[in-house]
């Protein structure tokens, strides 16, 4: 799980400012060159979400879907633990993001003890993927309240559930992770919703929503590869034509890299990403250098037509 959670707001005049932050360690810190560094990038690059990483620690940053509060600057940060399944971080927080907006306050300690609870959840949620036994206990406590409640018959279901269920669903999670961890991408997507169907069957509704949207996160990956490697051959073909002097092509690869960029944040590629990121500069440059060449070049054969 995360080692810190920040709730942050980025103003346009300001930059980013921090509303409320849990940290598991007291001298945990986010750096304020990290708020920077998110702020500038969902700012100016439009990034929705993106990590960083410095010589010794992972952030990652995400934008916060709160229209319905009239908040179109909020955001949600996290310090990395080393090997942090970043696909599960993002999926949780597909969960948290609707309770941050449901219970958005002014108040900065009611705001820090919601983001408490969100890591003690998650903690809980790895916890009952991790050991069926713990999602076991968590039916035959909602089964005494059932029978309490003299809700016979739904007890006596769920209890003949309890008894299959958690270690299927386990298993299940496991496969999925397996076949994510071996790129069969598609047949992790259908594993991890499976196992989301399992939940809901034990009314473990935090379980489901997490595990449904991992899965469709994991769908996603054969598009998102697909299309890099379109991209990556649309480069080589601009590369290519440039090769005959049509210098003013440079400016045709800013959107295919930029869009690279993007994909490769989603798969925390941050080699490639300095790479593309010195690619994109220098283009941009050559795009400018290109234009003011473009320029003399119409100029000088306005002049050689007057001679």
């Amino acid at each position: 799980m995360p080692r810190a959670i920040i709730l942050y707001e980025i103003d346009p005049s300001f930059g980013p400012n921090i509303i409320a932050e849990y940290y598991l360690k007291q001298d945990d810190k986010i750096p304020p060159a990290v708020l920077k560094e998110f702020s500038e990038k969902h700012s100016k690059k439009e990034l929705a979400d993106m990590t960083v990483r410095t010589e010794y620690d992972r952030f990652y940053s995400s934008r916060i879907n709160a229209e319905s509060i009239d908040k179109n600057n909020l955001y949600i940060s996290f310090i990395l633990q080393e090997g942090e399944d970043l696909v599960s971080l993002k999926s949780f927080f597909e969960n948290f993001e609707e309770k941050i907006v449901q219970n958005f306050s002014s108040d900065k300690k009611k705001m820090n003890n919601l983001l408490q609870n969100a890591l003690n959840s998650i903690l809980s949620l790895n916890q009952k993927l991790q050991e069926p036994k713990i999602i076991k206990e968590t039916i035959n406590e909602r089964t005494k309240k059932m029978l309490d409640d003299g809700k016979l018959t739904e007890a006596r279901e769920l209890i003949d559930l309890g008894e299959e269920i958690p270690k299927k669903l386990a298993a299940e999670v496991k496969f999925a992770e397996q076949l994510l961890i071996d790129k069969f991408y598609r047949k992790a997507k259908k594993s991890f919703l499976k196992a989301a169907e399992l939940a809901v069957l034990v009314q473990e509704d935090d379980i489901a929503s997490f595990l449904a949207n991992k899965g469709e996160q994991v769908g996603l990956f054969p598009d998102l590869i697909k299309e890099s490697e379109n991209l990556y051959k649309e480069i080589v073909k601009i590369s290519n034509d440039l090769n005959n002097i049509k210098l003013n092509l440079y400016n045709d690869f800013i959107e295919p890299i930029d869009r690279l960029i993007e994909i490769s944040h989603i798969f925390e590629e941050h080699e490639q990403i300095d790479v593309l990121t010195k690619l994109k500069n220098n283009t941009q440059r050559a795009s400018r250098l290109a234009k003011e060449l473009n320029d003399l070049d119409e100029k000088i054969k306005d002049l050689i037509k007057k001679i």
